[in-house]
């Protein structure tokens, strides 16, 4: 029961950390068909900014938190208006929007290195301590990320549901010309989608580098396997990918327990194209019509 309940504690750590990444990747690809290879440097960006925050300008920990969040969605806007807003209506879109988003990654991760170096650096942002079940050591850090990734996604689930911006995403994920005939202005909605989904990069970056370290690359590998998770449960399925990001960090961390830490990303891509086989939509794979 001990290794159990070590290997669920670190499983649901790993999923809480997948889950608000790729409900940021599933919004995007629901709601814009945008997929955003920038998501990991915008990552990285708000822990950066969380840790000059409090170790740079001494300010209370909600305030970092709140301005990481505020740079995040500033990132999500000049994506918008230097990549979005030009290029979307043109031929192969979907395509083009991919390779410029990676170029947008690229120059960001640039800024940040020039700016803070290449040498990883400790977020004094976290929870210290934790307690003990039998052999089992429980950090208290990882109760905080669960509770925030459930935060993340209700105030997300509430905002599609309950608000009328969450209506117009999900208007606009259906059909982008019906929905501008009903009133519903498909422009602002990219422009909200993108300011969104980059304060929730930016919650990620915090919620990776308290367990990690801060680096200009750390955002590669929770991109990558929010984007494992999205393939998962189906590109555009926001509420699939919580449920997923939460099953497969459990199961990556019975996989390392089981065979060795080296083994877990790979058992995840075989999962991946054992789900590309069964069901190619994903296990909660949606129609053309119903993206969100």
């Amino acid at each position: 029961m001990d290794t159990i309940l070590q290997v669920l504690a670190s499983g649901i750590t790993l999923g809480s950390l997948y889950a608000v990444s790729s409900i940021a990747l599933s919004l995007l690809w629901g709601g814009l068909n945008v997929l955003n290879l920038a998501q990991g440097a915008m990552l990285a960006l708000g822990g950066y900014i969380a840790y000059m925050g409090v170790a740079t300008f001494g300010l209370y920990i909600p305030i970092s938190i709140a301005l990481a969040i505020i740079f995040g969605a500033i990132a999500g806007l000049i994506m918008y208006f230097t990549l979005v807003k030009t290029m979307i209506g043109s031929e192969g879109f979907e395509t083009n929007i991919i390779i410029a988003t990676f170029g947008f990654a690229l120059l960001l991760e640039n800024l940040i290195q020039n700016y803070f170096g290449a040498y990883p650096l400790k977020q004094p942002i976290g929870v210290e301590g934790g307690f003990n079940y039998g052999s089992a050591y429980v950090k208290w850090q990882s109760g905080v990320l669960l509770f925030s990734s459930c935060l993340v996604m209700g105030l997300i689930g509430f905002m599609l549901e309950r608000t009328r911006l969450g209506r117009a995403i999900r208007a606009a994920a259906i059909d982008k010309d019906i929905a501008a005939l009903q009133g519903v202005n498909v422009s602002r909605v990219y422009i909200y989608v993108l300011a969104i989904c980059g304060g929730l990069s930016a919650i990620s970056g915090i919620m990776v580098s308290t367990i990690t370290t801060l680096a200009p690359t750390m955002g590669y590998d929770p991109m990558l396997k929010a984007f494992i998770v999205c393939v998962i449960a189906g590109l555009g399925n926001v509420y699939g990918a919580l449920v997923c990001a939460m099953f497969l960090g459990v199961f990556e961390a019975g996989v390392q327990y089981l065979f060795g830490v080296r083994f877990g990303f790979p058992a995840l891509l075989i999962l991946v194209i054992l789900t590309l086989i069964w069901r190619p939509n994903g296990v909660f794979g949606f129609n053309s019509n119903n993206r969100v």
